[in-house]
């Protein structure tokens, strides 16, 4: 029995080849995404300010652009916010350095053990809080491995919108589809209705990924690299405070495995001083005199908010709060001693820099001679490099300081670790509160975000800094596409005439046929749209053609979880386009082949795991 078509009428056409034409400037990137998406939205508007639909007489350009106020948009702009603050406050930097610990010694296995957890948490929660969370930690692993994350990073996604086939609330896309099955039939989709089908495919999809990311996806690791830190070693010290990691820390070999990156050339406990080889362990109040590049002395700085205090309590650099420092950005740079400087015979405590410039000195560097002394003992020399720690505003001050010269190029910002508990617990109220359903998942992800930026994680500027507006107006441009589909019958039209065309083949064929109509519309459109524009007409055909209505619910679910085409297709794939460095060519390249090998699985093994 045929399902009848609708009257398709000259809007429609003209619709498809506006996406068309988009689409293809997307893929070509002869111009920015920003000039394109806009320039979508615009053609769209103008279209049908003259040309409306008859069977819409209310589609405006309002309704164009109500895309820029859907949840989606807010949800992702207000988590990379909250991924911001975490990356400000160092959040993730504990878990990384035992990851990166864990690498040295397995790197394929650690590798993988990351990547089965994330496929394991996605499948128990919303996904694109679970991407926010792995892509620090899969940055610093590809960098570790000193491999691009261009690898890793759209695996990731995809990782992890697999993983969201497996269960009902494993993606938000499920519980819209089985929304429609209940409030149109007197069924419901258990927890784990999926699950035996939906892992399957995973599993097929996850073997291609690791098979192919390295031969498909691009290849980042060359690209240019701006920052300019120096090799050499710094004259740093480093005071035990009373929970510090190196408290109880036992010599082997005569060096302390805990800095294996620094060498400890003196410890100072009270009167006493020891050299290597050392034999003690070392107590609190102990004073390491150690060599270290500045890479080194940054990695200590942000692997546990001790290791910075342990810097600051020194005697004379007393930190005195300010008013607006909870509002900075905490930056690391470099300076040299010029020849005229009246620092030059004095050292640290005597020329009482902490007061006169609101910066600390955390390490000195000389290239003539090798140094065992308190860094507050040194007295600088022309030429000293020092390396400086303070907010940005104090820094940016010195450039006036004729008794240094600062080394613009060598700013960089570090994380604030010692708010990094904060941050944490913001994350995790964020993740929890989306994934109990206790709020919706962008009213959970924008509270987040305002008590990341109340609570002092990141400032103001920091906060808008993240939010992309390449990703900002895709979004808008791709939910204006797809509405402008809905409105003018375009999307269903195409999904009858496939439905018409392959029922007669029989109940495999026709399942086969709707998933990979879905599948491609669900990378242009969304797969949310498409799972409300197919659901209801799944389900007729399901009253028509006698076929199990839970059968074909599971074939819209699952093939609007094939969102691997293009970077607007899905959430996640727009979190991880900006830190993998991808093109909008490059999902075609990589997604492609996996949307053809699921719809070829699903194809062959339906009769299997659906009542056909």
């Amino acid at each position: 029995m045929e399902l009848g078509l609708i009257s398709p009428n000259w809007q429609m056409w003209a619709t498809m080849f506006m996406v068309l034409v988009a689409v293809y400037f997307y893929i070509r990137e002869k111009y920015s995404i920003e000039v394109i998406s806009v320039g979508v939205i615009t053609s769209l508007m103008i279209f049908f300010h003259f040309f409306t639909p008859e069977n819409s007489p209310n589609f405006d350009s309002t309704s164009l652009l109500s895309g820029f106020a859907a949840p989606a948009l807010i949800t992702i702009m207000a988590l990379l916010v909250v991924g911001q603050g975490l990356f400000q406050t160092g959040a993730f930097e504990g878990p990384i350095h035992s990851i990166n610990s864990a690498l040295d010694n397995t790197p394929r296995r650690t590798l993988s053990i990351v990547f089965i957890i994330a496929f394991s948490v996605s499948m128990f929660m919303n996904n694109t809080p679970v991407v926010v969370m792995f892509i620090p930690i899969i940055a610093s692993m590809s960098l570790r491995l000193r491999r691009s994350t261009s690898i890793y990073m759209m695996p990731l996604s995809f990782i992890c919108i697999l993983a969201g086939m497996t269960t009902l609330i494993g993606s938000s896309t499920n519980m819209l589809v089985n929304d429609v099955l209940i409030r149109s039939s007197d069924l419901s989709l258990k927890f784990f209705t999926q699950f035996p089908f939906g892992i399957v495919l995973a599993m097929i999809g996850a073997i291609y990924i690791i098979i192919a990311a390295p031969i498909l996806l691009p290849n980042k690791s060359k690209q240019k690299n701006n920052s300019k830190t120096s090799g050499h070693q710094y004259i740093a010290q480093i005071r035990i405070t009373k929970y510090h990691p190196l408290t109880e820390a036992i010599p082997v070999a005569g060096l302390y495995p805990k800095l294996k990156d620094v060498t400890v050339r003196m410890v100072q406990r009270g009167d006493d001083i020891f050299l290597p080889p050392f034999e003690h362990a070392l107590l609190e109040d102990d004073i390491l005199i150690v060599a270290a590049t500045r890479k080194s002395l940054s990695n200590l700085l942000t692997s546990s908010p001790e290791y910075l205090k342990g810097m600051l309590n020194i005697t004379g650099f007393q930190k005195k709060q300010k008013d607006n420092e909870h509002n900075q950005s905490i930056v690391i740079s470099e300076a040299v001693i010029t020849p005229s400087s009246r620092m030059i015979g004095r050292n640290i405590e005597q020329i009482g820099f902490r007061r006169q410039t609101g910066c600390l000195v955390l390490g000195i560097q000389r290239r003539s001679r090798m140094i065992r002394k308190r860094m507050l003992d040194i007295r600088l020399e022309a030429g000293d490099i020092l390396l400086l720690f303070g907010y940005e505003s104090e820094i940016n001050e010195l450039r006036e300081n004729r008794d240094l010269l600062l080394l613009d190029w060598s700013t960089k910002e570090l994380p604030d670790v010692r708010k990094s508990i904060i941050a944490q617990l913001i994350f995790i109220g964020t993740v929890a509160s989306a994934a109990t359903s206790l709020l919706p998942i962008e009213i959970a992800a924008l509270t987040g975000a305002i008590f990341m930026i109340a609570s002092g994680c990141l400032n103001i500027r920091q906060a808008i800094r993240a939010l992309d507006m390449k990703i900002f107006l895709l979004i808008g441009a791709a939910f204006a596409m797809g509405l402008a589909l809905d409105k003018t019958g375009g999307a269903e039209y195409i999904g009858l005439t496939v439905i018409n065309t392959f029922q007669p083949y029989g109940d495999q064929i026709l399942l086969s046929s709707i998933f990979l109509i879905i599948a491609i519309l669900t990378n242009i459109i969304s797969n949310s749209a498409a799972a409300l524009l197919f659901a209801p007409i799944g389900l007729a055909i399901s009253q028509q053609t006698g076929i199990d209505p839970i059968s074909i619910v599971l074939t819209v679910i699952f093939a609007t979880n094939c969102s691997f085409a293009t970077p607007i297709a899905y959430q996640t794939n727009l979190l991880v386009m900006g830190p993998g460095h991808y093109k909008f060519s490059d999902f075609a390249l990589f997604g492609i082949p996996l949307i053809l090998i699921l719809w070829i699985s699903f194809s062959v093994l339906s009769p299997y795991f659906l009542n056909l």
